[in-house]
């Protein structure tokens, strides 16, 4: 096993203020950043504040920014780098720090209640629903988020605009509205509730400029953009101007 010096920067502080610190660590191969950080807590900063569990890119929680990019630190191999480059640890921008590498994500949990849930439909008990594959694995593909919450931070319109947060879900949660309507079993309809109508005027959609940059960031490797949030989009300009629609849902309403 071969192993050299890394020069990184991590930042330290809190919500009063902070700063970059400079190390000098010891990197080994097959190693990973969140082994870095791990190491500087054992050998030179051991009041460094880190969020991980699981160190296999499954729980989420190691949400950090490596470079300017949001990553995780667990999947984010030492060997991506060169072993000359002064490597960059921040925490998440969009989200209020907390300290050092730890921000307070609570934002995201807000918008998740704001979400209503799954309508079963009436006088189908459970093990009773059938569905077709096709659509068994377009909800499946949006099953696979571990809420890392990457996509919310990369958003613009999150991160780069504060103000937005009270009137915009974010992408996560907008997959997850998508995932609801276009589920052949929710229904939502017949509750009165418009999940794409919702998802427009009380989430946020139009907000969206699908520039995919939540998808690039995705660990999952979820198609957020394509899959969800432009189909989602498009049911909402079809259910609201579309006028055989709009007559359509007029008429089904009064029967």
């Amino acid at each position: 096993m071969s192993s050299y010096e890394a020069r990184f920067k991590v930042w330290r502080g809190d919500v009063e203020g902070g700063g970059l610190e400079d190390f000098e660590v010891e990197v080994n191969d097959g190693e990973v950043v969140l082994d870095i950080i791990h190491r500087l807590q054992a050998t030179q900063a051991p009041d460094l504040a880190v969020r991980w569990n699981c160190k296999a890119g499954k729980c989420g929680s190691c949400s950090a920014e490596i470079n300017g990019r949001p990553r995780l630190l667990c999947m984010t191999r030492m060997s991506v780098f060169e072993r000359d480059e002064t490597i960059t640890v921040t925490p998440l921008r969009a989200f209020p720090v907390i300290r050092d590498l730890v921000t307070d994500v609570g934002f995201n949990y807000t918008k998740a209640r704001e979400v209503p849930a799954f309508v079963p439909p009436e006088g189908v008990g459970p093990g009773e629903y059938r569905m077709m594959q096709e659509d068994v694995d377009r909800s499946q593909e949006f099953r696979k988020c571990i809420e890392c919450f990457l996509c919310q931070d990369t958003c613009h319109v999150v991160r780069d605009h504060e103000e937005n947060k009270p009137a915009f879900a974010g992408p996560r949660f907008l997959m997850r509205v998508a995932e609801l309507d276009m589920h052949p079993l929710d229904a939502a309809g017949d509750a009165d509730l418009d999940r794409s109508r919702t998802a427009q005027d009380e989430h946020g959609l139009g907000y969206c400029n699908i520039t995919k940059c939540c998808t690039e960031v995705c660990p999952e490797g979820i198609r957020i953009t394509d899959n969800a949030l432009i189909p989602l989009k498009e049911r909402a300009v079809d259910r609201k101007y579309d006028p055989l629609v709009w007559l359509g849902s007029k008429i089904r309403r009064r029967s």
